[in-house]
């Protein structure tokens, strides 16, 4: 294997099981980060891993540790804040990026900001390439597929079950959404992206026999699945994480225009207050026994449903590493198709991520019906 692998923020929660999963690959990535003594201890733990220390806002240390083709794994979040210097060294480096962020305004930045330069570049940028957003692009992909001709709509749906006793979450991920609340998102509405509130529209989904709730997000499938069909003219992604609170996070909607005028930075000092005591990993027993599920329907401009696909996988956590680990070790044996900001369909095609993402355990839900 000829490229290079560096995963940046190696010693966070996320970077960490990243790193366990590439390991069990059989990779050697190098392990990347700003505490010398922490990468040390966990590439001894995991037999001896190379090591490199960069400093989160150095886009500089960053780009020392790619050339052109070696693959780079971020995990260093709130991306919104902390992310540019990692994707901008790959970009510069015509190095291949992926990154495990579910923040829409950085997704965005990286289709609109930082494609067209890693175009120049040849470098290719693979954001949210974890559980936030691999598995509703699959599934939507999926869905399309078996839907042919006539697809106006799509919607997806994100939701967990089966969680244990505890908190589902670690720090980093509560401090992301606190950061990201009060910021406009974006919807594929008439076909084109138009800015919108997280949670303007909320729908129920049938999960695993039941009715779910879920809010709209600004995700990657409004970037993706437009590209796989051009005629789509709506592509609204839900997530169904807040169970009962949805219509409250539905209703809060109207409230972002006022909240959005909120500096940034004030929101981010905020977020920080709220998070700074939450244990830094999530609690394990909340997770042991949690499924994660994916739900794609596609509709004709009639708004008669042509398919549905349904996906079930482990917690999210572990979806998220396996798929970075799957996703690196592949680019960097293989390579992927293109270069600019690319979703996981077209990197790596549809029948490929079905193989990877099934090894990250992300398969169709037991005796569904496409319809």
């Amino acid at each position: 294997m000829g490229a290079r692998i560096v995963l940046f923020g190696a010693t966070g929660y996320t970077g960490a099981r990243t790193a366990e999963a590439m390991v069990g690959r059989g990779l050697r990535p190098v392990l990347a980060g700003r505490d010398p003594q922490r990468l040390a201890a966990l590439a001894q733990r995991l037999g001896g891993l190379e090591t490199a220390v960069a400093q989160v806002t150095d886009e500089a240390s960053v780009a020392a540790l790619v050339g052109r083709g070696d693959v780079l794994v971020s995990t260093v979040g709130p991306f919104t804040e902390l992310g540019t210097p990692a994707v901008a060294a790959a970009a510069g480096a015509g190095a291949v990026y992926l990154d495990s962020t579910g923040e829409p305004p950085f997704i965005r930045a990286v289709y609109e900001r930082w494609g067209p330069a890693a175009e120049r570049t040849g470098a290719a940028l693979l954001t949210a390439f974890g559980n936030d957003y691999v598995p509703g692009v699959l599934a939507g992909a999926l869905a399309l597929r078996a839907a042919g001709e006539g697809a106006d709509r799509v919607d997806i749906g994100y939701f967990i079950s089966g969680l244990g006793k505890g908190r589902p979450f670690s720090r980093g991920t509560l401090r992301s959404l606190a950061g990201i609340a009060t910021q406009p998102l974006y919807a594929w509405r008439d076909g084109a992206l138009r800015t919108e509130p997280a949670g303007a529209r909320m729908r129920t989904f049938d999960v695993a026999g039941r009715p779910r709730a879920g809010v709209t997000i600004g995700a990657s499938e409004q970037f993706a699945l437009p590209r796989i069909a051009p005629g789509l003219r709506t592509v609204d992604v839900y997530l169904g994480w807040f169970g009962r609170a949805s219509g409250a996070v539905h209703a809060g909607a109207r409230a972002a225009p006022l909240l959005s005028r909120v500096p940034s930075r004030a929101v981010a000092t905020v977020a920080d207050v709220l998070t700074r005591r939450v244990p830094a990993d999530p609690a394990a027993e909340a997770l042991a026994a949690a499924r994660s599920h994916f739900v794609a329907e596609v509709f004709d401009v009639t708004g008669t449903l042509l398919a549905r696909t349904r996906l079930t996988a482990p917690e999210p956590y572990a979806i998220t590493a396996d798929l970075l680990a799957w996703g690196a070790g592949r680019a960097a044996e293989h390579g992927v198709r293109g270069s600019g900001a690319l979703d996981a369909v077209a990197a790596f095609g549809l029948d490929e991520l079905v193989e990877g993402a099934a090894e990250a355990g992300i398969v169709a839900s037991p005796g569904d019906d496409p319809r």
